[in-house]
C-alpha cells in the first residue's frame, strides 16, 4: 500500500486529505482538511497548517491538482495569487515523489475511476457511461473546468484544457444582454464570465435590467443561495438561466471534444444536483441544429462524488507511478 497526500487547490479553497492506493488499486480517502487560499501566503504555508492539524507524520508522496494550465515548471493559479514552482516541490515539500496535475484532469480521473452510483442521471440515454470513446468533464465552480478523458481497451487518456477561457457564445437576447454588459466590464468575455460561481451576478443583474427593475447589489453567494431556495423570483429565474447556459456549454464542448458522453462536475454542479434534470439544461444542451438528434443520444450524467478533485488526484498519482489503470 502507498500513502500520500492528496491536494485539491482552487481559486477559493485548497483541500488536503491523507490518502492510500492498495495494490489492487483501490484509493480511500480519510476526511478531508479545507483551508481558505486567501489566508495563506503560499502552497508551504498551507501545506505546514495541514500537518500540524494532522495526528501522524504525513507521507513524503502527495498529489496535487491546481485550477489553472500545467505547462511547465511554473504555475500561476487561474483565479487565486499562488505561484507553484513544481520542480522545486519535491525539496520544498520533502516529497520523494509528487504527481501535478490541472484540476479539472484530475476530475476526468475520478469520472475514469468513480463506480456507477457515483453518478446520476441528467439527460440522454440512461445508460452507464461508455467503456470506449471520449467523455467530456465539465464544472462550473470558482471558475469553469473543462478536460476530456479517452476510453480505450487496456486504460485511458486523460487531456487538461483551458476550455473555460472560450468565447461566451449568446444564443438569445438575454444572452446577448449579458454579453453586453459584461463587455462594459471586461475587454473579452470568456464563458466562464458567466458559467461559474461568480457569473450569477451577471445573470442576475441582466435580468433586472430586462425586467428595469432597480436591485440592491448581492454577492454571488447570496445570488445562489436565494435562488436555490427559492426565496426570491429573480434569483431563482437569475440560476434557472444558469442552468440553460450550463447546458449550452455543455452540448458545445461535447461537439468540440467528439464526446460519447458528457459529465458535468464542479462545486455548483453538485449544489444543483436536484435542480439541473428539473432544469432547462437538457433542451439547450441538445440545441444544436442539424445535430439536435446526434446531442439526444448522449448520456449525460452528474458526479456526485463528495470529493471528486482529491481521489482524481490521488488516481493520478497511481496512474503516473504507480502504473494504475
Amino acid at each position: 500500500m502507498t500513502d500520500l497526500v492528496a491536494l485539491d487547490i482552487g481559486g477559493t479553497h485548497a483541500r488536503f486529505a491523507l490518502a492510500s492506493v492498495t495494490s489492487d488499486g483501490r484509493i480511500d480517502l480519510q476526511e478531508p482538511v479545507t483551508l481558505k487560499t486567501d489566508d495563506f501566503a503560499s502552497l508551504q504555508t498551507a501545506w505546514a497548517e495541514f500537518a500540524r492539524r494532522c495526528d501522524k507524520p504525513v507521507p513524503n508522496a502527495a498529489a496535487i491538482a491546481i485550477a489553472g494550465p500545467v505547462t511547465g515548471e511554473t504555475v500561476r493559479m487561474t483565479n487565486n495569487s499562488w505561484v507553484l514552482h513544481t520542480g522545486a516541490l519535491d525539496e520544498q515539500l520533502r516529497l520523494e515523489k509528487v504527481t501535478v496535475i490541472n484540476d479539472f484532469a484530475a476530475v476526468s480521473h475520478a469520472v475514469a475511476r468513480a463506480p456507477e452510483d457515483a453518478f446520476i442521471h441528467l439527460t440522454g440515454p440512461e445508460t452507464p457511461l461508455p467503456d470506449r470513446g471520449t467523455i467530456s468533464v465539465i464544472g462550473p465552480g470558482t471558475g469553469l473546468g473543462v478536460a476530456h478523458f479517452h476510453r480505450f481497451a487496456t486504460g485511458y487518456h486523460v487531456q487538461a484544457t483551458e476550455g473555460g477561457h472560450v468565447d461566451f457564445p449568446p444564443i438569445d437576447h438575454i444572452d446577448d444582454l449579458i454579453l453586453q454588459r459584461l463587455r462594459q466590464q471586461h475587454r473579452r468575455v470568456s464563458v466562464e464570465r458567466v458559467v461559474s460561481g461568480p457569473g450569477i451576478v451577471a445573470i442576475y443583474e441582466a435580468l433586472a435590467a430586462l425586467e428595469k427593475r432597480a436591485v440592491p447589489e448581492m454577492e454571488d453567494r447570496r445570488i445562489w443561495q436565494l435562488g436555490i431556495d427559492r426565496e426570491d423570483a429573480l434569483a431563482t429565474a437569475a440560476v434557472d438561466r444558469f442552468c440553460l447556459s450550463l447546458g449550452g456549454v455543455a452540448g458545445d464542448f461535447a461537439l468540440g471534444h467528439g464526446a460519447s458522453a458528457v459529465v458535468i462536475a464542479g462545486g455548483l454542479g453538485y449544489r444543483l444536483r436536484e435542480r439541473l434534470p428539473r432544469s432547462g439544461f437538457a433542451g439547450r444542451f441538445r440545441f444544436k441544429g442539424r445535430y439536435e438528434q446526434f446531442m439526444s443520444s448522449l448520456p449525460v450524467k452528474l458526479i456526485v462524488h463528495p470529493q471528486p478533485g482529491l481521489f482524481g488526484a490521488a488516481a493520478a498519482f497511481a496512474h503516473e507511478h504507480l502504473g494504475a489503470a
